[in-house]
């Protein structure tokens, strides 16, 4: 009995030693550490084309052929709090995106200040969420088209937001969403995709 419990614990030690080995090796191996480059699903994004929006609405613009225009219905949004006149969305069916536009005719001064800083508010709201939010003037004297546009980086629920305005009679509204979980890092390829149309709307964007 002695001398098999001797070759056991003997057995033991071996291999433990070699276990020890095998560790010590791993360990002073080179394993490369370096980060992988950031990875995003192939996305085939369609062509870069443009039709005019021009109907009874007191303005017009270019928006993408691949985008869909269509009266919005849906009072429960945010538009409903300022009592908006037109809402319409541009929808992007193929990204699961929506450019939500809201029109209201300015009818005193009063209005104005109320509507551009209802604006400000809706997209500050993401603080929380946002890394942060840049504002560029808007500024087309020619058109009459003033206005703010929202760069609101991050894990933000909306990741575009403007208002356009000629001061006097008319105000409109944009706010982009995506109607999926707000990652930044899944949907920044569409989302720069994207802002491009938003961005050749405002530039093609006239009153009537």
């Amino acid at each position: 009995m002695g001398n098999m419990e001797f070759k056991s614990v003997a057995s033991m030690k071996i291999y433990g030693l070699l276990l020890v080995a095998v560790l010590f090796a791993a360990c002073n191996g080179k394993p490369d550490y370096s980060p992988k480059p950031r990875g995003y699903f192939r996305i085939k994004f369609p062509e870069k084309s443009y039709r005019m929006f021009d109907t009874i609405y007191p303005f017009t613009f270019l928006y993408p052929t691949y985008a869909v225009m269509e009266k919005d219905t849906n009072q429960s949004r945010e538009q409903k709090l300022i009592n908006m006149k037109y809402l319409l969305n541009m929808q992007f069916p193929q990204f699961n995106g929506t450019l939500h536009l809201s029109y209201e005719s300015i009818t005193s001064k009063q209005v104005f200040n109320e509507l551009t800083e209802d604006a400000r508010t809706f997209a500050f709201k993401h603080t929380v969420k946002a890394t942060s939010i840049d504002q560029a003037i808007i500024h087309n004297p020619d058109r009459k088209i003033y206005g703010i546009y929202y760069t609101i980086d991050g894990n933000a629920a909306s990741s575009v937001q403007f208002y356009i305005t000629d001061s006097t009679k008319n105000y409109l509204r944009g706010a982009l969403y995506f109607n999926t979980e707000p990652r930044l890092d899944s949907i920044q390829p569409v989302l720069d995709f994207v802002r491009k149309d938003v961005n050749v709307m405002i530039k093609s964007f006239k009153w009537k």
